[in-house]
């Protein structure tokens, strides 16, 4: 897959997304769990999402299996109204990811890659996410595998059950 550079933001950016990301983590305006998964809604700005933690997770390095301290690890799907934002997908891994490095994503038979930034990671562009959103309603968990900085590899498994409705909550209450 050909990451979609234009669409890769800068650092300060990304910066803000993270910030984002853990203010979203923080947040007491659940206002849904559906099974696996739980809605948030913001009202300023205006934002929801759908956001899971991992049934998984599976370190290793060098082929052995290792203990790591890892801080929140969490899959992201965001609407933001005010900024045309509708289905972004976000994961957090917990530590910061490897330079250049890539998160691969397993649904199902469906394959997808994402680009990292700090400890934060998202699809190339919109079409991808709405790809990444799609795979996510059909399958039953989805496996992310990463590369931190320090070199170890990453393997984490979030269950699917309870994504659509969900992400069609979130979806809706941001709908303007």
């Amino acid at each position: 897959m050909i990451l979609n550079f234009p669409r890769m933001i800068g650092v300060a950016a990304a910066m803000f997304l993270a910030t984002t990301a853990m203010a979203q983590e923080a947040s007491s305006n659940r206002v849904s769990a559906s099974t696996d998964w739980s809605v948030f809604v913001e009202s300023d700005p205006s934002e929801c999402w759908a956001v899971s933690a991992p049934k998984e997770t599976l370190n290793t390095r060098d082929g052995n299996t290792v203990d790591v301290r890892r801080g929140d690890i969490r899959l992201i799907v965001f609407y933001r109204p005010g900024e045309n934002v509708n289905g972004q997908v976000m994961f957090t891994g917990g530590y910061p990811f490897a330079p250049d490095s890539t998160v691969s994503v397993q649904i199902g038979d469906a394959s997808f890659q994402m680009f990292t930034q700090g400890e934060t990671a998202w699809p190339a562009s919109p079409e991808e996410d709405a790809n990444f959103v799609a795979a996510m309603k059909r399958g039953a968990n989805a496996v992310l595998t990463a590369r931190s900085g320090r070199g170890t590899q990453t393997q984490d498994t979030f269950s699917l059950l309870g994504f659509t409705a969900a992400v069609d909550e979130a979806a809706s209450r941001c709908a303007g």
